[in-house]
């Protein structure tokens, strides 16, 4: 996503396509939800369609990125009357395209779109942090989400403080300021320290704060946890490696416990203050080459979770840990060394026997007349994509990076995925 699902501006070259992570982003009714309640599985009830039909179930989804102004607002500085107006039009636009959920980021460098206690609003509505932009985008997004029969998604990145070093420049009340040792500064951008058991638990308090004010729907993550690796650079933990980490075999797996942790705390306390919001995870689509480990993918991808970002993404679905994931499979089918249809399946089987539900994230941004790749210049690439992970009844949808795109659909791919596959409105499942 986006990170990153994050402004997804990694969108570069196959010679980069290791980080193809979501970096830098049309006539149907929508089917009215009911109200979940009880448990925290990731089973919802839906209403029935009113003409008494059985309803598609299939979830179908567009993350909405706010980080740098890749999806909305469109620019930095705009009034709230114009902000609330674009949000709107994205909503409507998911309509329009028969889907039934966004994924909106709220939380996307340590920050708020929602009037926090913690942190300060986000740059990215008035362009100066710190700054109340005059309204509630969260709580407004939910209502006029909620209204129009789509699920809201609240994506949070839980570690990316700045995209670039300078404490000075965060608002003075900004907690990295006020705790610079919580950081650090890695690649020319600013992180909070996962080796630090203060971080962790202030950046669950930031997110949920969220999550105890509005209904939201579920809880999101994109593929940020660790740091992608940059060269030449390491990643300066080693004075809490050296408090935290000495009871583990290796740094990597203490971080790998550090992110196994974050996660694991995560879903439970989320189950305690919204029983009904699910948990979901966007990660790189690659937990593990198979010539590294046996249970890996049939991939040759350069970056893995497991190995380079330190998260176990397999593991928290064999675990049970979230109730969702959504593998950024951003490669089209035939890619020499990731190719969709060996990440599909590969999902498929992680996920067959558990209570996770699979929805397969997927790279229209990367649609383009202009493509240098003749996959992706062709508008029927995506609705392959669609045809071939439908095989697989673990697949219970999709998820279209980004917002923007599905709005101009520069080479009409999303509109010729809603003419084979969208005919008519579905209930996500």
């Amino acid at each position: 996503m986006l990170g990153g699902h994050n402004g997804k501006s990694r969108k570069g070259t196959e010679r980069h396509m290791a980080y193809i992570g979501r970096r830098g982003l049309l006539a149907g009714a929508a089917w009215a939800l009911a109200a979940a309640t009880g448990g925290a599985g990731p089973a919802r009830a839906a209403a029935a369609p009113a003409s008494g039909r059985a309803a598609v179930t299939e979830f179908r989804g567009m993350w909405i990125a706010s980080v740098s102004n890749v999806d909305w607002p469109s620019r930095s500085g705009l009034s709230a009357a114009e902000q609330r107006r674009q949000l709107i039009g994205l909503l409507d636009t998911a309509v329009r395209r028969r889907l039934n959920a966004v994924v909106l980021q709220v939380r996307p460098a340590a920050d708020a779109l929602w009037p926090s206690p913690l942190e300060p609003w986000s740059q990215w509505l008035t362009g100066e942090q710190g700054v109340d932009p005059g309204w509630d985008p969260l709580g407004t997004a939910v209502a006029e989400a909620h209204a129009r029969g789509l699920e809201l998604h609240a994506w949070f990145n839980p570690y990316r403080v700045a995209n670039h070093t300078d404490l000075d420049r965060l608002a003075p009340e900004h907690p990295a300021r006020l705790n610079p040792g919580w950081t650090v500064a890695y690649g020319d951008k600013l992180f909070y320290n996962p080796g630090l058991p203060e971080v962790r638990l202030f950046v669950q308090e930031a997110m949920l704060d969220a999550v105890s004010r509005y209904p939201v729907d579920a809880v999101h993550w994109d593929d940020y946890f660790y740091p992608y690796p940059v060269e030449g650079e390491e990643f300066d933990d080693d004075e809490a490696y050296a408090e935290y980490g000495q009871d583990f075999d290796s740094r990597a797996d203490w971080r790998r416990h550090n992110t196994d942790t974050l996660v694991q705390e995560m879903s439970a306390r989320l189950r305690e203050v919204r029983p009904a919001a699910r948990f979901g995870v966007s990660p790189f689509a690659v937990w593990r080459n198979s010539d590294r480990d046996p249970l890996g993918s049939p991939t040759r991808a350069g970056v893995a979770t497991y190995d380079d970002l330190y998260a176990d993404t397999r593991k928290w679905v064999t675990e049970g840990w979230i109730d969702y994931v959504v593998p950024q499979a951003y490669w089209h089918i035939g890619h020499p060394s990731a190719d969709y249809a060996d990440i599909v399946p590969w999902w498929a089987r992680t996920v067959a026997g558990t209570d996770v539900r699979l929805y397969v994230g997927e790279a229209l941004y990367r649609c383009d007349a202009d493509s240098p790749t003749p996959a992706w210049r062709d508008p029927a690439e995506l609705s392959r994509h669609v045809t071939f992970a439908r095989r697989y009844p673990q697949v219970r949808g999709h998820v279209w990076f980004s917002a923007k795109h599905v709005a101009s659909d520069p080479n009409g791919a999303m509109a010729r995925v809603v003419a084979d596959h969208y005919g008519t409105g579905a209930v996500p499942r």
